[in-house]
């Protein structure tokens, strides 16, 4: 356990705030008013969860060689599949949180987005050096 806190501590800390963001009540503000605001928010959650996920697998196997599956399962599906069950839990754990599809579908498309562009843009880039 203490080999992933060294090796991944910024995104131990995103995942930790993307559980903190995805269970608390939030205030009602204006920004309520702006049409599928939550659906951005939820891309970026995941595009930030995900993609520092790969910035730090890229940094710490630059030496080593792992292989590249191993950031494609925990970079990508990992977030995939944690997204669904904070959903699931947000509809079936919580009375002022609720599961939606949509959110489902904004988390991935968050984690899909960044991964592509991890490995045609940042994993050439940091590959060369």
């Amino acid at each position: 356990m203490l080999y992933y806190i060294k090796k991944y501590p910024v995104s131990l800390a995103i995942i930790l705030l993307v559980i903190y963001l995805s269970f608390f009540k939030p205030p009602k503000t204006e920004l309520d008013t702006i049409p599928n605001i939550d659906k951005v928010v939820h891309l970026c959650m995941y595009f930030g969860m995900s993609g520092m996920l790969w910035l730090e697998f890229l940094r710490a196997h630059k030496e080593d060689c792992a292989p590249l599956w191993h950031a494609w399962i925990w970079a990508l599906l990992c977030p995939v599949l944690f997204s669904g069950a904070v959903e699931l839990l947000q509809e079936y754990c919580t009375t002022y949180r609720g599961g939606d599809w949509m959110d489902f579908a904004a988390n991935n498309t968050g984690a899909v987005l960044v991964s592509l562009v991890a490995y045609f843009v940042v994993r050439p880039r940091m590959m060369r050096k």
